[in-house]
């Protein structure tokens, strides 16, 4: 049987496999071993939710599926941050801030380098659509500086820290220029995010059955259930590896957005790696936007509801990072090519911030 025949098989397997875990583990607290095969499952759960988006997406389309795929993904990373910052207290309450500059760092930075270096390590240039592009991480500095930015230097609340009314601005603004980014991306100027040198992806999608449509949507549906249940029951283990290494709360952050945009960073890199440049960085500005398009009001919500304290404004070498991303990324896309140097530079800038995060 080939791999692409065993794979429907295994992301279908993967829930029921960790259903059975997660029921096992729900009133007992899991040891070393336990800790370590709950944590492959709920990897191995956020890959599975992934490919049964890809299906439904490819089945309703482009535009629905790349909602769905930003909503599957939020209530996966909203899961893991709340289950810890519930868990843990005040001591967590810059946890949504510190995953969702992670996520932006390893998109923009990670994602986006691995890409660029994927695409050029067979030629010595590769061309995408800057428009598209551009308009991306135009939006993604909009809503990361409103959002993690401005908090640091506002007044009205002591620390980095909103009043209500700049949390529930932030929360509307954020969403507001991500549903003006979708339109661009679904409606108005879709040929900016198509490939410069291919036809358009929606012409060549393959639809799945109806069938195979409709389990998907099933799959997913129990794959989220796990995954938040998996985030309830780890979260204490999470939380006690991490201090336990010497390493601070914050890089749970690091491990939550890795965790989530693994199954991401892998497909663009495999896009990108066939000469699909524009898909990958689609995906890894796409997947920025929509962590901090969505996540940003979800957070705004459970903070209102559940009375959580967040900190939002970044510490000032973080902000120094993200500047710094900004001025690189903004050089990356001004040309519609690009080479191995430019790749270089972001994984410098995402290694800087792997090795910041660890505060040695």
């Amino acid at each position: 049987m080939t791999l692409a025949r065993l794979a429907p098989l295994v992301h279908s397997a993967g829930p029921i496999v960790a259903s059975i875990l997660l029921v096992l583990f729900w009133n007992n607290p899991p040891g070393v071993v336990g800790v370590i095969a709950l944590s492959l499952v709920l990897i191995g759960g956020v890959v599975s939710a992934v490919y049964h988006v890809e299906v439904i997406a490819a089945f309703v389309g482009r535009v629905l599926g790349a909602v769905i795929l930003a909503v599957a993904v939020t209530i996966i990373e909203v899961t893991l941050i709340v289950s810890i910052m519930v868990e843990s207290g005040e001591t967590a309450s810059g946890l949504g801030r510190d995953t969702v500059f992670a996520a932006v760092m390893i998109t923009t930075n990670g994602i986006i380098g691995l890409s660029v270096i994927a695409a050029t390590l067979g030629s010595s240039t590769s061309s995408f659509n800057s428009e598209g592009s551009g308009a991306a991480l135009g939006a993604i500095a909009t809503i990361a500086t409103l959002s993690l930015v401005v908090p640091t230097f506002s007044d009205g609340s002591r620390g980095p820290t909103f009043t209500t009314p700049q949390l529930l601005f932030v929360g509307v603004a954020s969403l507001g220029v991500y549903s003006l980014f979708l339109y661009i991306l679904t409606v108005r100027h879709r040929e900016h995010f198509e490939d410069p040198s291919s036809p358009p992806t929606e012409s060549l999608r393959v639809v799945p059955a109806q069938g195979k449509f409709v389990q998907s949507i099933i799959f997913l549906v129990v794959t989220l259930i796990v995954i938040i249940g998996l985030a309830r029951v780890l979260s204490p283990s999470i939380e006690g590896v991490v201090t336990g290494a010497g390493l601070p709360l914050t890089f749970v952050a690091v491990i939550i957005a890795l965790v989530v945009l693994l199954p991401e960073g892998a497909t663009a890199f495999r896009l990108a790696r066939r000469g699909h440049l524009q898909s990958g960085f689609n995906i890894g500005y796409g997947s920025a936007l929509a962590s901090i398009g969505l996540t940003i009001p979800a957070l705004v919500v459970v903070s209102l509801v559940l009375d959580i304290k967040l900190e939002f404004g970044l510490r000032d070498v973080d902000i120094v990072l993200f500047l710094l991303t900004l001025v690189v990324s903004t050089v990356t896309v001004a040309s519609n090519r690009v080479t191995l140097f430019q790749g270089g530079l972001h994984m410098a800038i995402f290694f800087a911030f792997l090795f910041l995060s660890t505060n040695l």
